[in-house]
């Protein structure tokens, strides 16, 4: 028996209707866990290079793992991957609730997605049941709307679903599916991908269970963890206020870009404007509490916001990156209109990240007298105006003027107008996450070069100097092996579908101990490093058969200090951005170059013979 694991992973293809199952193999499951470990394999196979990641041979999968749907605390994320209309390169994104658990209950560890249907459908799977159905009656309606109505056509009010919102229906580059209303893997394009497709969306009911190899361990892991949590006041303040508890001190610590990353927080932004839009003063709104699925903590939140300029009878409380998107980085003290724009995006399907960053952007074009008025739509976009930020995130959902040049990123934005190029805040064209770089410098080598670039969820010493204040992490010397040690554990975590939060709430052995239990293979460091170390090669060798070589990943220079900033927390800073990531590639015995993994490692790793084929020919 495949322990931790439905067993099977469902194809389809949109252009012909075909529907196909494929048992998961032993090898495949224990060599490459789930998640983007699967996916990386899986698109590899199935899509030939230079494929147009919008067109007809496009593949986009949905993905568990083995922790999800077991019982085990933050086992509930799912994974999608896909090529990236805003990169060109390699793309993943996972998210939390409860659709990746649904997903595997009902019959299925991953699904994948290929063709393009000629009429707006949904693919509905029931235990085992799958259909792919007209969703013309829902296409046009947001993804709140969208569940609601799935929930009635479908007779089954427990149904969970990934769906696009009218964003992805137009395939604007910053569009991102759905689920649970609130719960995104936002970044990279995923939702242009399945509007591309005509793929409203994924609706699942699963009754199923997995079989784990030890339950009674997983329990006792569990409690294990809900002892842990007592004692941890980062899970304590994580699970009160959520991702946006410490909103205020990053912004003014300098762990939170400022002013589209060219300001300081105690300087441009200020303590007054830092403390309005912290969790911890907007939880006034909070009605209750939000657990994903097998969370203990649960660090979201739904709001009643029953004053202000836009009041909201129901919303979800904004994760941090989407607090320091619209709030620091747009030097935007507002909390009226940051909610706002976070339920916007929740309802049209945006990531918040990069819709931030684009209006971020854009706002010192404004104040640098590139973008005008005209430009604009008559917005006057001035730094910190919330209502105009507002005005414009509901152009960008409306794919209406300037918002519909907008929507697709500041990269596309500048290239349309010919103009701002110098102010986009980007890694290889995707806007950068909500940690600095100049606070927590190995974030520099993970935005630059991680297989999906411009990420924070991607370990790296970066994770771990984002915690610290201590100076000896502008120390560049010998951080290859921790970096490598590090990052191979998180490809790990999120390929086992685990939240990060893990790492803050739950005792170090945590991972190999529930992995262990769940599928019955011993998982130890050496076997978390290796495993790990198989993932992200398959990740990054997706990429060099696009042909991109690490010499064509990009990252803003304003992200390393260069120049400085000469005032603040930060002051300076001048990041070592290449010898930290000499380093990591020594480390992980990639050259530098040509992009191109050492045979040897290849060999060494094992189940890598296709890699080894392509790239040294036996």
């Amino acid at each position: 028996m495949l322990y931790g694991y439905a067993g099977k992973m469902l194809f389809i293809d949109l252009t012909d209707g075909k529907i196909e199952e494929k048992e998961l193999t032993k090898e495949m499951a224990e060599n490459f866990v789930g998640g983007y470990g699967f996916g990386a394999k899986i698109l590899y196979e199935m899509m030939p290079a230079g494929t147009d990641p919008l067109g007809k041979d496009s593949v986009m999968g949905f993905i568990t793992g083995p922790t999800s749907a077991t019982k085990a605390f933050f086992g509930g994320r799912y994974t999608t991957v896909h090529k990236s209309p805003v990169t060109g390169g390699w793309n993943d994104a996972n998210s939390g609730g409860f659709f990746g658990p649904e997903l595997k209950k009902a019959g299925y560890d991953a699904l994948f997605v290929k063709g393009c249907s000629e009429k707006p459908v949904y693919i509905y799977i029931n235990d085992g049941k799958v259909e792919i159905r007209d969703a013309s009656r829902i296409w046009g309606l947001d993804s709140k709307e969208s569940w609601e109505e799935l929930k009635k056509e479908t007779g089954e009010p427990r149904i969970r679903v990934s769906v696009i919102g009218p964003a992805g229906e137009r395939q604007a580059l910053l569009s991102c599916p759905v689920n649970d209303g609130h719960r995104v893997p936002g970044r990279g394009g995923g939702g242009a991908v399945m509007g591309s497709k005509n793929l409203k969306g994924i609706a699942v009911r699963g009754t199923g269970s997995i079989p784990v190899a030890d339950p009674e361990k997983v329990l006792e892991i569990n409690k294990g963890i809900g002892e842990f949590m007592k004692t941890s006041s980062l899970a304590q303040a994580f699970g009160t206020f959520g991702t946006g508890v410490g909103t205020a001190a990053s912004a003014l610590g300098g762990d939170s870009p400022v002013k589209n990353w060219g300001g300081v927080g105690v300087v441009d932004f200020g303590t007054e404007k830092a403390e309005k839009i912290t969790a911890t003063t907007i939880d006034k709104y909070k009605v209750k509490k939000y657990n994903c699925s097998a969370c203990p903590l649960g660090c979201g939140a739904v709001y009643s916001v029953n004053d202000g300029r836009w009041p909201m009878e129901e919303t979800e409380r904004p994760e941090y990156e989407t607090a320091a998107a619209f709030g620091s980085t747009c030097l935007c003290g507002e909390a009226d209109a940051i909610m706002k724009c976070n339920e916007i995006c929740n309802r049209y399907g945006f990531d918040t990240i990069s819709a931030g960053m684009t209006i971020a952007w854009a706002m010192e074009c404004y104040d640098k007298d590139l973008l005008t008025k005209d430009d604009l739509d008559g917005i006057d976009l001035t730094w910190g105006n919330g209502a105009a930020m507002v005005e414009l995130m509901q152009k960008m959902a409306d794919g209406v003027g300037c918002g519909a040049i907008l929507a697709n990123g500041s990269a596309y934005a500048a290239k349309y107008w010919g103009k701002g190029e110098e102010y986009l805040q980007t890694a290889s064209g995707i806007e950068l996450p909500m940690h600095d770089p100049r606070f927590a410098p190995g974030l520099a080598r993970t935005y630059k070069y991680d297989p999906t670039p411009g990420r924070h969820v991607k370990g790296g010493i970066g994770l771990v100097q984002m915690m610290s204040t201590d100076p000896s992490k502008y120390n560049y010397e010998n951080t290859g092996q921790m970096d490598l040690a590090m990052t191979t554990n998180t490809e790990v975590t999120n390929a086992s579908s685990m939240c990060l939060f893990n790492a803050y709430a739950a005792p170090p052995e945590a991972l190999k101990e529930y992995l262990t239990a769940i599928t019955g293979v011993e998982y130890d460091d050496k076997k978390i490093l290796e495993t790990g170390w198989r993932i992200y090669l398959s990740r990054h060798a997706f990429n060099v058969r696009e042909g991109i070589k690490p010499a064509d990943h990009t990252l803003t220079q304003r992200a390393v200090g260069n120049p400085p900033l000469t005032e603040g927390p930060l002051k300076g800073v001048n990041v070592d951005e290449a010898k930290l990531s000499k380093n990591f590639f020594d480390a992980i015995k990639i050259d530098i170059e040509t992009g191109l993994p050492e045979k040897d490692i290849l060999v060494e790793l094992g189940h890598l013979d296709e890699l080894v084929k392509d790239f040294y020919g036996n």
